[in-house]
């Protein structure tokens, strides 16, 4: 075996060096990653019966991966499309050892020939006026961290923020005053300003002057001091939900998540009138293709379009019972 052949240092350099010093890749993407050899190290462990350090590339085979891309979905029960989000980290690896490593090409492809598996593809969640204003109120604003989720969830449902740009946003990212924006570095690194409206400028103004707990650069930190995490903003939210359903009986069928709050943002954007081009800009879609499934879950806009459209003809039939005996013969 090759010292470049071991999988180890290979996953190391494939970290450190192409996708943190090269691709300057996002600390979500990092993370997400991460987590995906976590994973996989771990399985290899179990099936093999060898420490990670000690596998070598010829090792993790095409049917070891897929070996363990059946078992997230079996034993922990992941969809299909966190299946497929696995697979591509899996991919980008093993794209990476084919230029290193020329010489085993061959299995290395039929790891890149493993193919994604097909998932429905529903369309979004969203929430109306009157369930937002219901959101928005649920906060118990005698309180310091009831004040903090009602600026981020205000914050939320104006912008589109990502979760990770919403915990990572610093107080220099905010500007208040003439202009109020909020500028957040998004997905593939891009960087974007939304501009506030003067209710949202004005809540979060008050909010940074009141601040005042551990590192006072981050906008909203949890009672340590500290950036919150993404399973902690959805635990905020999910008890702010649970509240929200008392004073709106609508929210008891929808399952709200901090990326249902981006849906919302977009699709009230898209009810007053503005062009999908502007949204995918305000959302930092990377096309605006992406931005048409908030046109395919709009029904409003579906039925006023309806209702342009002349009906084409039709009577409805009228229903004979059959006779009893051939009723009797058709069921034998």
């Amino acid at each position: 075996m090759t010292p470049n052949a071991n999988f180890a240092a290979l996953l190391t350099r494939y970290f450190t060096q192409r996708l943190i010093q090269q691709r300057s890749a996002s600390p979500h993407t990092i993370r997400s990653y991460r987590d995906t050899f976590h994973l996989l190290l771990l399985f290899a462990k179990t099936s093999l019966g060898k420490e990670p350090s000690q596998l070598t590339i010829e090792q993790i085979d095409a049917p070891l991966v897929s070996s363990f891309l059946d078992d997230l979905q079996s034993r922990r029960g992941i969809s299909a499309r966190s299946r497929n989000l696995r697979l591509t980290a899996i991919r980008s690896f093993f794209r990476f050892a084919a230029f290193e490593l020329p010489a085993h090409s061959e299995p290395i492809q039929r790891i890149l020939a493993i193919p994604c598996k097909r998932c429905d593809h529903r369309q979004i969640n969203y929430l109306t006026r009157p369930e937002v204003d219901a959101l928005l109120a649920a906060p118990d604003q005698t309180t310091w961290s009831g004040r903090r989720d009602h600026a981020w969830l205000l914050l939320a449902v104006q912008t589109g923020l990502r979760v990770s740009e919403l915990t990572g946003l610093t107080q220099r990212d905010v500007q208040c005053g003439a202009g109020a924006h909020v500028c957040v570095l998004g997905k593939g690194r891009k960087e974007r300003c939304t501009p506030l409206t003067k209710q949202t400028a004005a809540v979060l103004q008050a909010w940074l002057k009141e601040q005042g707990r551990g590192d006072e650069q981050i906008v909203f930190p949890n009672r340590q001091g500290k950036r919150m995490s993404n399973d902690g903003v959805q635990y905020l939210l999910a008890q702010h939900t649970k509240v929200a359903r008392k004073h709106c009986p609508s929210l008891m069928n929808k399952k709200v998540t901090p990326h249902v709050l981006r849906h919302s943002a977009a699709m009230e954007l898209l009810q007053a009138g503005v062009d999908t081009a502007v949204i995918a800009l305000w959302l930092g879609h990377e096309s605006v293709e992406t931005t048409q499934v908030y046109l395919e879950a709009d029904l409003a806009m579906k039925e006023k379009m309806l209702a342009k459209t002349t009906a084409h003809a039709g009577s409805p039939g009228v229903y004979k019972p059959p006779d009893a005996l051939l009723a009797f013969l058709k069921t034998l």
